[in-house]
């Protein structure tokens, strides 16, 4: 059964040993930061503060911040369960004859129960608040020293298409500027800045609704790379096995999960934008200062005695990276649908998602490493990736110093990279221009004659199973 909201999912933490709760009191300005900071890159659990200055709700972090408490978020064994999931959905074929749709029937009864569910009620408007309200009365995050201010890290912003009225559930940061008006970092590739900029014409503001604390599957819906005007929240439904149900705003025509802790409804004005940042990002440097729109809060909504569940981002390894290894893993099946070459894929947590990929290929023709990286340029957003690097399906790329040694033992630097313009991630601060700079292809592939290598390629250092099982027989008492 899935989680009905993050209560059930804190419960189901604490009950695996997962979660420390932490009744010390502690400050939202940089002192809960350094604390998680220190837990994440040991490997700690997730933690949960139930005394903070300044609030009475506590503050949920690092939630996300293992393997382990990936597939607890997931509800499976390993990431590959819902990797084949996805794969099979991907070969359903429509059926042929009679006899065949109807024994397709139940599987088309499950497709259809992932569809979100508009229900009247639900525990998000416990509270509502219209007036009277700040922002400040919840323990919104001061990161990093050098921050703009308090950041709401771990938003699900709802907006329509201004058009076609589909729905997109983004994650972007939003940094608090006093009791109702906040940042909306809308960077130029995402969804939500392009419904922002189809609703310029003729329109005075975008309606914007904010989720904060829902259930884990719908806050890591909101986190994925979806194409355009794919529903996050049918993607949701698809993960936790069951429809997300979603209730109607009070104040804006947007739905927002019925289950979530605290809701921010309000809009976006066309033409006022405010500096926003610097903010201690997941590269591991302070993103810079920029203009960005504001979002205007004009109702609150949440439930009784809200839980507030953020995040930290910084140098890596932190509990992004955690998300991002199961966005990699889920999705692998997509990517290998569009090339079916691809035989894995390994996103480093120091690559910090867009800056390294690096792909293990089955190699059928001359100048097929490049194809798949022109590819990969070409996808969604994975257009970003700064540095990509083949090689053979051979190489077990999840092991990076295997991939070290094969990639610099193969490469002829001139020959084998390549170099391309094009759109880069707004938060990559080396790039040339804001958002265009060059990115890297390296084929680290066993070249072929037919490209142009007319040497003999040598074969790599390896002891075969029969001669290792002599030596272990030999020396067994040795190696004890």
């Amino acid at each position: 059964m899935a989680y009905k909201d993050l209560r059930e999912f804190i419960a189901a933490l604490d009950t695996a040993g997962e979660l420390k709760r932490i009744q010390t009191p502690v400050s939202p300005i940089l002192e809960i930061t350094e604390i998680t900071d220190r837990v994440s890159k040991s490997g700690g659990p997730a933690l949960l503060f139930e005394n903070v200055a300044g609030a009475t709700a506590p503050v949920l972090i690092n939630a996300f911040g293992s393997l382990r408490r990936m597939c607890l978020a997931l509800q499976v064994e390993s990431l590959d369960d819902v990797a084949e999931r996805i794969q099979s959905l991907m070969e359903f074929k429509t059926p042929a004859g009679l006899a065949e749709k109807i024994r397709m029937l139940p599987r088309l009864a499950d497709l259809a129960g992932f569809f979100p569910k508009t229900v009247r009620r639900g525990a998000c408007q416990e509270v509502v608040k219209e007036k009277d309200f700040s922002l400040l009365d919840f323990p919104v995050l001061h990161c990093w020293p050098e921050d703009g201010g308090r950041f709401i890290t771990l938003p699900l912003v709802f907006t329509k298409d201004p058009v076609s009225g589909k729905r997109n559930c983004g994650m972007y940061r939003m940094q608090v500027y006093d009791e109702t008006s906040t940042g909306m970092h809308w960077q130029l590739h995402k969804h939500g800045a392009q419904h922002f900029r189809k609703g310029r014409d003729g329109r005075q503001r975008l309606e914007v609704a904010v989720a904060v604390g829902a259930d884990p599957l719908v806050t890591f819906a909101a986190t994925l790379p979806l194409p355009d005007d794919f529903d996050e929240m049918l993607f949701a439904g698809f993960l936790r096995g069951g429809a997300v149900e979603m209730v109607t705003c009070r104040t804006v025509d947007l739905e927002v999960p019925a289950s979530a802790e605290i809701v921010l409804e309000g809009y976006v004005e066309y033409g006022e934008t405010r500096t926003e940042g610097p903010f201690g990002d997941h590269t591991g440097f302070y993103s810079l200062a920029d203009e960005y729109p504001v979002f205007h809060v004009q109702c609150i909504t949440h439930r009784r005695d809200p839980v507030y569940h953020t995040t930290i981002v910084g140098r890596p390894p932190m509990e992004d990276g955690w998300m991002g290894k199961a966005i990699e893993r889920i999705l692998l099946p997509v990517m290998r649908k569009q090339f079916p070459e691809i035989v894995d894929v390994h996103m480093p947590f120091e690559g910090v998602f867009h800056n390294l990929m690096i792909i293990a290929v089955r190699k059928a023709y001359p100048g097929h490493a490049r194809k798949v990286m022109h590819g990969i340029w070409g996808l969604g957003q994975a257009m970003f990736s700064k540095c990509i690097l083949v090689l053979d399906h051979t190489v077990d790329i999840q092991n990076l110093r295997e991939v070290a040694w094969m990639a610099l033992n193969n490469i002829d630097p001139q020959r084998d990279m390549e170099f391309v313009m094009g759109p880069v991630d707004s938060l990559d601060h080396a790039s040339r221009l804001p958002n265009y700079g060059s990115k890297i292809g390296i084929d680290a592939t066993r070249k072929w004659p037919e490209e142009g290598f007319d040497r003999r390629w040598p074969e790599p250092l390896e002891m075969s199973a029969e001669i290792r099982a002599l030596v272990d027989g030999k020396w067994k008492d040795y190696w004890k």
